[in-house]
């Protein structure tokens, strides 16, 4: 079955930073972004990496139609735009990182992955030598993530370690 996801803001700009934006379209078979996200996004600096990378790159972007069952969970734009496309569309994957919106697609039985899974599975599929030093370099640009689920998830699936 093919990997098709739908990305929001957190993932992209993160990915950006660490310029590991390539891990989305060598993952997927399909990326979408609904124009939501890319509002916000372009709302941002003009310098910011991913506002570069959606102006430079060729990413399917998409208005979307909101999920009244997703929209009553209030979250922001993006993370409404990503979920309702996910919710309505089978076979679409929400690529999200907040914590309010990955309960919300949990509930909804919507398929999520993040930005920690994004750089595990590039690693499980060795499309990157290791996790760990990606991660390290997320969390230098501000990018919160546990030191526990960190270790966890790095010797459980990739079987590295996190010292």
């Amino acid at each position: 079955m093919p990997e098709r996801w739908v990305v929001n803001a957190s993932p992209l700009i993160v990915l950006a930073k660490i310029e590991q934006l390539h891990l989305l379209t060598t993952l997927a078979d399909e990326v979408i972004v609904p124009q939501a996200v890319v509002d916000e996004i372009m709302a941002g600096p003009v310098d910011d990496p991913a506002r570069r990378f959606l102006e430079t790159n060729p990413l399917k972007i998409i208005r979307s139609t909101i999920s009244p069952v997703v929209q009553a969970w209030d979250l922001g734009k993006g993370e409404t735009a990503v979920l309702s496309l996910a919710f309505l569309q089978q076979g679409w994957r929400a690529v999200v990182d907040d914590g309010a919106a990955r309960r919300c697609a949990r509930a909804l039985d919507i398929p999520v992955i993040g930005t920690l899974g994004i750089i595990l599975k590039a690693k499980q599929q060795d499309i990157i030598p290791a996790a760990a030093p990606l991660l390290r370099s997320l969390q230098a640009h501000g990018f919160r993530l546990n030191e526990q689920v960190i270790r966890e998830a790095l010797k459980k699936t990739v079987n590295e370690v996190w010292d």
